[in-house]
């Protein structure tokens, strides 16, 4: 994949953990639950159609303020990558003012392990920017180290 840095973020870490479970946690609403945010915020409630064009909506609370994020998936390779935007809600219905699309990739390490890629692309360089002021880096860095951390014990 070509990455584009006027419109395209991206971080890759290495999660002690097999791509596998990386991937079960990513595909079960329960386990979304427990690190898709930074914390102190939360994931309330998280929908998953693991399919083509199903649903994987997530609701958030936020400093006691609710946020709705409604997506589909593009693509799926088990246990290597998703691939979800918000562009789209289920049933391919166009999103009013669509944010990214998030690209998750597992790679084995060879050594039980995984290196983790997350990208986020978006519609123009303003929006990656806005991402990207907000804490991107950060927040999906403490995203991803809940993960490894929670995925330690399953």
């Amino acid at each position: 994949m070509e990455l584009d840095p006027a419109t395209d973020l991206t971080f890759t870490r290495k999660i002690d953990v097999p791509p596998a479970v990386l991937w079960d946690c990513w595909a079960t609403p329960e386990h979304v639950k427990a690190f898709f945010v930074p914390r102190p915020h939360t994931v309330t409630d998280c929908e998953i159609d693991l399919r083509v064009g199903g649903r994987f909506n997530t609701t958030f609370d936020v400093d006691g303020n609710t946020m709705t994020n409604t997506g589909v998936y593009l693509e799926l390779v088990p246990q290597r990558k998703l691939v979800f935007t918000d562009t789209y809600s289920e049933g391919w219905k166009p999103s009013a003012d669509p944010f990214m699309t998030a690209i998750i990739e597992f790679e084995d390490d060879g050594a039980d392990g995984t290196i983790y890629t997350a990208t986020v692309r978006h519609r123009s360089s303003e929006a990656r920017q806005s991402h990207e002021d907000m804490g991107f880096f950060v927040g999906w860095g403490m995203a991803a180290d809940q993960l490894a951390a929670y995925a330690k014990t399953l």
